[in-house]
């Protein structure tokens, strides 16, 4: 191949090829899939004539979801009387013309990338992102499953060379997608969710890689966040903030969804709850006047997005704006950002287990289609006692209030909390 690839489009199919260790520098961009729902949230119709000239660059890596009919659902249905469920993945994956952006995670040979531009690993799920939009009372509620979550898995096959990976008592949650696609990272979301209420299965899904977070904020003039402290970390892109308000753009944007060492104590929740942050001030800029009311920056942002995601074979442009218009009128106090409640893992402190309760809770509320409140954000969370790991949970009282939600509405303008 040539020295210098060209990125000649998103590739056509996942190219599976060696697997290198996860790196701390590139870990994730959990906001990349909220940045999409927010996108969605925020009137993504009104550039809707846009998508009918993309629509053949949007479909052209979409990939089925298991179990899901050739024929889209319903919209109208599905939004009036379950709601939508919408799965936002990002995969850790370089590009070789952003290559340098990420300092040793990415290669510098060109044999490792291909015609696209991407490089030949297929990469691993770091985002996992469910977006539920109930009917009405309209809520959104975002919830992120953590990288380090271990799970049992379900069996899954290799969209691409049909290599078969069989189903796992205990894996970490971000493998699935080199396992067997977006369909195989959709099947384990479901296996965690459908059995508290069926009506959660995933209807659509999407992938995005690391640099659509960059298109994104960059498209709507950045977002504003507030930092407490000072967040000083090297490994994120030698990122350092002082105390006060910022309007994070570029490079400086993802380094602040990246960042561990420099936020928190260090640790994945942390940087859940770090980019929370980021992903309120998202929302209310994307369903501010700012966005909303000038028409160029709406139609930037609907192009950014078309180009930047591989959607699931039924979700199509069409079905982009149908979820819009149903979800565009939402108060930012209605839309929520939650952690997916964990525990440590008892045989890994680096790694998290279900709260199968707490879990139970939360998804009978959104069934019932009640608030959500947020009950605490990372630091602030009280100790509570880690479960035997081979004890049986039963799930709460369906009634009862969910418990210990690490999270935030998007009106919540709090700071980021910093690693002194």
């Amino acid at each position: 191949m040539n020295d210098t690839p060209q990125r000649l489009g998103r590739r056509t199919a996942a190219r599976h090829g060696r697997l290198s260790a996860p790196s701390p520098l590139a870990r994730l961009l959990r906001v990349v899939g909220i940045a999409m729902a927010c996108v969605l949230v925020a009137g993504v119709g009104v550039g809707a004539y846009m998508y009918w000239d993309l629509s053949s660059t949007f479909a052209a890596n979409a990939q089925q979801l298991d179990g899901q009919e050739e024929e889209p659902p319903d919209i109208g249905e599905l939004v009036g009387e379950k709601g939508v469920d919408l799965l936002l993945t990002g995969l850790d994956i370089c590009v070789w013309e952003t290559r340098d952006r990420y300092g040793n995670r990415c290669s510098s040979d060109p044999a490792d990338y291909g015609e696209d531009g991407r490089e030949l690993q297929a990469g691993r799920n770091d985002v996992n992102l469910l977006v539920h939009i109930s009917p009405e009372p309209r809520k959104i509620t975002a919830i992120a499953f953590p990288r380090d979550l271990m799970i049992p898995t379900p069996e899954c096959t290799d969209p691409v060379n049909g290599n078969v990976t069989y189903a796992s008592d205990k894996k970490m949650i971000n493998a699935m997608y080199s396992a067997g696609g977006l369909a195989c990272v959709a099947s384990t979301i479901d296996a965690l969710t459908t059995p508290y209420d069926p009506e959660l299965k995933i209807d659509y899904a999407a992938t995005i890689t690391w640099d659509g977070v960059i298109e994104i904020t960059d498209a709507i003039g950045g977002v504003e966040v507030c930092v407490e402290g000072t967040i000083n970390d090297p490994d994120a892109g030698m990122l350092y903030l002082e105390e006060g308000e910022y309007t994070l753009q570029g490079d400086r944007a993802l380094a602040f969804l990246r960042s561990r060492h420099g936020v928190g104590d260090g640790g994945d929740q942390g940087r859940i709850s770090n980019q929370q942050v980021y992903m309120a001030s998202l929302a209310r800029k994307l369903t501010s006047s700012d966005v909303l009311g000038n028409p160029g920056t709406m139609l930037s942002l609907a192009r950014t997005v078309v180009t930047n995601v591989d959607p699931s074979s039924q979700l199509t442009p069409v079905t982009l704006v149908q979820i819009a218009l149903a979800a565009k009128d939402v108060e930012t106090q209605d839309i929520v950002f939650l952690q997916y409640p964990t525990f440590p893992d008892p045989a890994d402190a680096n790694r998290l287990v279900p709260d199968s309760d707490s879990a139970a809770a939360l998804f009978a509320a959104l069934a019932a289609n009640d608030s959500v409140d947020p009950t605490g954000k990372y630091l602030e969370t009280p100790e509570t006692e880690t479960p035997d790991p081979g004890a049986t949970v039963e799930p709460t009282d369906p009634a009862a209030p969910a418990p210990d939600l690490l999270g935030r509405t998007a009106d919540d303008t709090s700071c980021s909390q910093a690693n002194n």
